[in-house]
């Protein structure tokens, strides 16, 4: 029997895969942070989501239950596809909390300048300071997540099993 040998796409597929599973997972996480921090400080849920979704795809709810609906479809479908990022980060070759910080750069850097371009929020600069925390923190919390959960994920990886397997022979030949 002969066995294939990993190539791009194959690469490419499982990153994507685990990358929406990762996502998956960092968007019940932020969704989670999120629930609670409302509940702390009585701030009402979001309508960025529906705000963009008008204007990107032409929805628009016609009541106020289907506005949270499709928020709330967006919230997941938007948060899973990020995933997708972090799988290509992977690719790179960076782990752990190098490519969490990149992956945090790319999801936090984007809802900022995304959100005043579709008038579904102020810019930055016209945000008090607990507000840009208490969104900065929600976003590391996905990061983290989503890292953690895509590291766990990659761990049995063909190629990391590969290395591990030469870098043991190598110690075991005194040259690492």
């Amino acid at each position: 029997m002969r066995m294939r040998k990993d190539n791009l796409l194959d690469s490419l597929g499982d990153a994507i895969g685990k990358g929406l599973l990762a996502g998956l997972a960092g968007t019940a996480a932020i969704t989670l942070s999120q629930m609670i921090e409302m509940k702390i400080t009585k701030r009402k849920a979001s309508e960025a989501p529906v705000k963009v979704a008008e204007q990107v795809i032409n929805v628009k709810p016609v009541t106020e239950g289907s506005k949270q609906k499709v928020s709330q479809r967006i919230h997941w479908a938007y948060g899973t596809s990020w995933g997708i990022t972090r799988g290509l980060i992977a690719l790179t070759g960076l782990r752990g909390l190098p490519a969490i910080a990149a992956h945090f750069a790319a999801i936090w850097g984007t809802a900022i300048f995304m959100l005043p371009a579709y008038k579904a929020g102020p810019k930055i600069t016209e945000e008090d300071t607990k507000t840009i925390a208490i969104d900065a923190m929600h976003h590391a919390v996905y990061a983290v997540a989503t890292g953690l959960t895509f590291d766990s994920l990659d761990r049995g990886s063909k190629q990391k099993r590969k290395l591990d397997k030469l870098i043991n022979k190598l110690s075991l030949k005194g040259i690492v």
